[in-house]
């Protein structure tokens, strides 16, 4: 699929490429010397419930081409015969309610979802569904793969609470989310920071990425 230039270039005045990219991380490669130590692995419950108790940004990078979670939701199903996705979630649904909540009280949901060219089927339904997320508050922006690996991000999912605490998600070869590593330590958290700044600089807003792909030059 042809594709519109990546962020390098002219277009964006960007002089130095280098300086911008960002060096990958991953927390057991991260961590000091002397440092080491078993991970923290949360279960599901405690996870879901860190997205009640942080203070103010909620932030995701998912690189993922599949999420099994995502094959077995009636919505997926649709999307899979053609239908649209422009009915936004009910408001008694737990993760829109959820979301509702907490940009209420000025909290930011924000997401970069990495999309390969062309996009797997997984990514084609994220970014059909992805007003569903903005109807619940979230900003999503999309970022092309080689461009994402040019600016060296990390290769895996994760969520950073409040700049202070990193959530790795961990899958399995089916695309399960099997587990969540909790990192708080300063250096691994740092790296997850820079990251999601060179990602958010840099991604699309799903309604315009979107437009691309539908339309691509």
């Amino acid at each position: 699929m042809a594709r519109k230039p990546g962020f390098a270039g002219a277009e964006h005045g960007v002089q130095d490429l280098d300086a911008a990219r960002v060096l990958m991380w991953l927390p057991e490669n991260c961590r000091s010397a002397g440092a080491a130590r078993a991970p923290t692995v949360v279960g599901l419950e405690q996870f879901t419930g860190m997205f009640e108790t942080f203070e103010h940004t909620a932030w995701r990078l998912e690189t993922r081409g599949r999420y099994q979670a995502d094959e077995r939701s009636t919505a997926y199903q649709r999307f899979l015969t053609g239908q649209r996705q422009r009915a936004g979630p009910g408001p008694e649904e737990p993760w829109f309610a959820g979301r509702r909540k907490q940009t209420a009280l000025g909290k930011r949901f924000e997401r970069v979802r990495v999309v390969d060219d062309p996009p797997t089927l997984g990514q084609l339904y994220l970014l059909d569904a992805a007003h569903r997320n903005a109807l619940a508050g979230e900003d999503v922006r999309n970022l092309w793969r080689a461009d994402a690996e040019w600016l060296r991000l990390p290769g895996e999912d994760f969520w950073l609470f409040d700049s202070r605490v990193l959530a790795v998600l961990r899958f399995d070869e089916a695309d399960r989310l099997t587990e969540v590593e909790i990192v708080t330590e300063p250096r691994v958290v740092l790296r997850a920071c820079q990251a999601r700044d060179a990602a958010w600089h840099h991604a699309v807003p799903f309604d315009e990425f979107g437009a691309l792909v539908r339309h691509p030059r």
